[in-house]
């Protein structure tokens, strides 16, 4: 029996890819979860495959959005263990094609509302003394490409908002990490061209299955040992 079991996690970004193949992974080691993605109908699909699932589908991006999924999960569970914070987009290109305002809207999903929702749910582990935050980063906020700047900018803002914090609570009982993924096919490139999917695949692909169990390896470790970042990239990955 897992230690996990009966614990309550928010996910974030949990209507497909990683935050739904987490959703399976963490429901298999019987946790309670909250979901939340923009998507009712993918959230409700997802939830009805599980054990002790509850929705809240909104916009993370809504500055209410955090607090509201907190509430929800004390509301309906009575608890909060885990926040995995993984709602998030990739958008690239060269300075003359990229779009700014969805360079803007990046930021704003990337960024902004990991940065409240992070503090949101700090603020509740910090009133009970325990707690566990993963914020979902990327091997592109380790290193730098031509074309991927911006996207570039907002996991580096991941990996160095994560590593203060778990200084910062250091000693309160509380944990936080990143977890760093290389290529991972989550359908995220599905609209790019030809040369970017060529690109961002010439190392092969993660599956999302494999991001959720280093989720669970992360979580599952004694309770004095933190993995503050884990990278994991497909075997082959040049970049």
């Amino acid at each position: 029996m897992s230690f996990l079991q009966n614990k309550v996690a928010i996910i974030t970004g949990a209507s497909s890819g990683i935050g739904a193949a987490t959703a399976k992974e963490l429901d298999a080691v019987g946790m309670k979860l909250v979901l939340s993605a923009r998507s009712q109908d993918k959230l409700d699909k997802l939830a009805a495959s599980l054990n002790n699932a509850a929705v809240l589908a909104g916009a993370i991006t809504d500055v209410d959005m955090p607090q509201k999924l907190v509430d929800f999960a004390l509301q309906t569970f009575g608890q909060l263990d885990v926040v995995l914070n993984n709602a998030g987009g990739m958008t690239v290109g060269s300075i003359e094609e990229i779009d700014i305002e969805a360079v803007c809207q990046m930021v704003r999903l990337n960024v902004e509302s990991v940065y409240r929702m992070a503090y949101v749910a700090l603020r509740h582990f910090k009133k009970v003394g325990s707690g566990f935050l993963i914020n979902t980063s990327s091997v592109s906020g380790l290193k730098t490409v031509p074309r991927y700047g911006a996207y570039n900018g907002t996991k580096f803002a991941v990996e160095a908002f994560t590593d203060a914090l778990r200084m910062e609570l250091a000693g309160t009982g509380i944990k936080v990490a990143a977890i760093a993924p290389g290529t991972v096919d989550t359908g995220l490139y599905d609209h790019w061209n030809s040369e970017d999917k060529s690109y961002i695949n010439s190392g092969g692909a993660l599956q999302p299955e494999d991001i959720a169990r280093c989720v669970r390896f992360i979580l599952e470790q004694p309770e004095h040992v933190l993995i503050p970042r884990l990278l994991i990239v497909p075997r082959d990955q040049p970049v």
